[in-house]
């Protein structure tokens, strides 16, 4: 089986599994059966680390539930992958050349001989943030919500390290996630560097590591930073200058609210789905900006979904070369290959029409509840890009709307590309030499 389709067929049997635990009784608070196709959302939601939520978290699951939906984030934020590459290079010291190259593929990176050393560190430095994490808002919550206190770090942290979303905060309200905390310094920034650095990517995080050894980083690693501190610059003052008077939203605070607030989002949009202001009283040029965030997402290999980082520099960086007049994509003084360039555009095309697929589905299906456009958009775009954010239109989504859904996080999370290669029966072969054919274009 080619790799790319055991990887989405990993995240499927995780998913499945997932919906059959939380069918039961034993999962549900009101101890009842949940109906297959709530608990098939919520799984695939959990697995595919996206946070979108029918139901509160804290107030429909039982210990058991939270627990399977802690688990599914955990596989779904490293993938299955991540676990048996670690089995196979730690515990037995040794892999064939399969495993190696079914690693490779999940991580994106491009040298089998670094995949053993990257997939240790990877679990070595997945269950160290989280263990810092956990720890730093057990400060906050230890205190406030005693032993109880020590599983909400613990969930907080796990969702927050593999953007995942998700909140047992319940009991400050349903849905209010982490809208009480804009004034408490350590939880917003705790939770909001487990997300940048859970949305970085292993490649990254090994490069930075190792970074002495080597004695330079990559072009790649380079990208990756400059564009995500870009980013969350940009997200940050954006959403403060649009929020700024809104009374819904960022207007009663202090200015040191706002910024924390504002700063917040911006991060979160990259792919968590926390969210510390009421999304669906934002103005609509913000929740433009944070769709624009969402589509963009995190880096390749990490936790984040989206186009990633890099696809959209490259798309970026081919404008601005063919406006130069050249013939070759150059990012920071480095010729891009023109394989990446195509990919970046076949991603890009692929999950733009995916997104506006499931926004005309979720629309139509809502239409009679007055859900407006912008949040429809909202709700399709934080679906492909496994974020989480919403308008408060998921707990009332209809059965079109959830299969659409569904299907949407299923592919923001293993990759249209990667989709769609997996379903193909074609195996890979050489193109032809065939004649040049001129188009005119522009």
């Amino acid at each position: 089986m080619p790799p790319i389709r055991l990887i989405a067929l990993s995240f499927a049997i995780i998913i499945v599994v997932g919906a059959l635990l939380l069918t039961l009784p034993i999962a549900s608070k009101d101890g009842n059966f949940t109906h297959p196709l709530d608990a098939l959302f919520t799984s695939t939601s959990a697995t595919c680390v996206t946070g979108l939520v029918l139901f509160d978290t804290f107030t429909k699951w039982t210990w058991f539930g939270q627990g399977v939906i802690l688990m599914l984030i955990q596989l779904g934020g490293l993938g299955l992958v991540s676990f048996t590459s670690f089995f196979a290079f730690t515990v037995r010291r040794r892999a064939g050349i399969k495993e190696l190259q079914l690693a490779n593929e999940y991580i994106s990176n491009g040298n089998l001989a670094d995949v053993p050393q990257l997939f240790r560190l990877i679990c070595i430095v997945t269950l160290a943030f989280e263990t810092v994490g956990a720890v730093l808002l057990g400060i906050r919550f230890v205190p406030k919500y005693g032993l109880q206190g020590i599983w909400i770090s613990i969930f907080l942290s796990v969702s927050a390290y593999c953007n995942a979303g998700f909140d047992i905060l319940g009991m400050e309200g349903p849905f209010s996630n982490l809208t009480h905390y804009n004034d408490d310094p350590l939880v917003i920034l705790t939770v909001s560097f487990l997300i940048i650095f859970g949305g970085l990517g292993f490649v990254v995080i090994n490069d930075i590591v190792f970074m002495r050894k080597h004695g330079h980083i990559l072009l790649h690693t380079r990208i990756v930073l400059l564009c995500t501190a870009i980013l969350l610059v940009a997200g940050t003052v954006g959403l403060l200058a649009i929020e700024y008077n809104n009374p819904d939203t960022l207007g009663p605070m202090p200015f040191g609210e706002k910024l924390s607030a504002s700063f917040f989002q911006s991060v979160s949009a990259r792919t968590a789905g926390f969210n510390s202001i009421d999304l669906g009283s934002m103005r609509e040029p913000g929740k433009l900006l944070l769709c624009a965030l969402m589509f963009i997402g995190a880096a390749p290999g990490s936790t984040g979904g989206g186009i990633k980082v890099t696809t959209f520099v490259v798309l970026m960086m081919t404008v601005y070369s063919v406006m130069r007049g050249r013939d070759d994509t150059v990012v920071l003084h480095r010729r891009v290959d023109k394989k990446v360039v195509y990919k970046a555009l076949s991603i890009t095309i692929l999950s733009g029409a995916l997104t506006i697929f499931t926004f005309f589905v979720v629309f139509y299906c809502q239409r009679n509840l007055g859900v407006s456009a912008i949040d429809s958009l909202v709700e399709s775009t934080s679906a492909f890009g496994t974020v989480g954010l919403s308008c408060g239109v998921t707990p009332d989504l209809a059965v079109g709307s959830k299969i659409a859904v569904i299907f949407t996080m299923f592919c923001g999370r293993v990759g249209p590309i990667s989709l769609a290669l997996a379903i193909s029966a074609r195996s890979k072969r050489s193109d032809a030499i065939l004649p040049e054919g001129r188009i005119m274009v522009g």
